[in-house]
């Protein structure tokens, strides 16, 4: 086996998508329904193995961005790719992480990426519609579904990241 790396990992979107339980979801398989704000950045790692190679992810769980708080870019810095986060229930949300990646290519430049549209398990509350999600796609982004209260879609999720950034 080769040498373990460190991959740093951002997750974006607004608040309240769900990027903290996706997180927590991944790296202890656990869901809380205690809705907690993140205070500027949570940082966890994960060591996972992609074919021969071992690679510890360092996760970075950015508070949500809204029209009241904006983000510090200066913490996406150094990332070697990320999810990017919307909440099905809010089509405010589509929208904001669309912003979001137009900024990240900017402070960050063309690293892989996965649209993540979490809260699956609420399908039937949703906001965002497969016509949009085709948008989505139509930008060549991998999209995906996730629910962190599930699991469903979360482990993909990381694992596709990853392997598109150990490419």
């Amino acid at each position: 086996m080769l040498p373990e790396t460190q991959k740093k990992i951002c997750l974006l979107g607004s608040f309240a998508v769900g990027k903290t339980s996706l997180v927590r979801r991944y790296i202890e398989s656990i869901y809380n329904d205690q809705y907690h704000t993140t205070v500027k950045v949570k940082v966890d790692k994960k060591v996972v193995k992609s074919g021969a190679k071992e690679v510890t992810l360092v996760l970075w769980d950015l508070y949500g961005e809204d029209d009241f708080q904006k983000m510090h870019w200066s913490y996406v810095r150094g990332s070697f790719g990320y999810l990017l986060v919307a909440d099905g229930t809010r089509r405010a949300t589509l929208d904001r992480a669309l912003e979001l990646e137009d900024r990240a290519r900017v402070e960050i430049g063309p690293v892989p990426l996965i649209f993540v549209v979490n809260k699956c398990d609420l399908q039937q509350e949703w906001e965002i519609d497969e016509a949009m999600l085709e948008g989505v796609a139509a930008r060549g982004w991998t999209v995906l579904r996730t629910s962190a209260k599930t699991g469903e879609g979360v482990n993909e999720a990381f694992q596709q990241l990853t392997e598109k950034i150990l490419r």
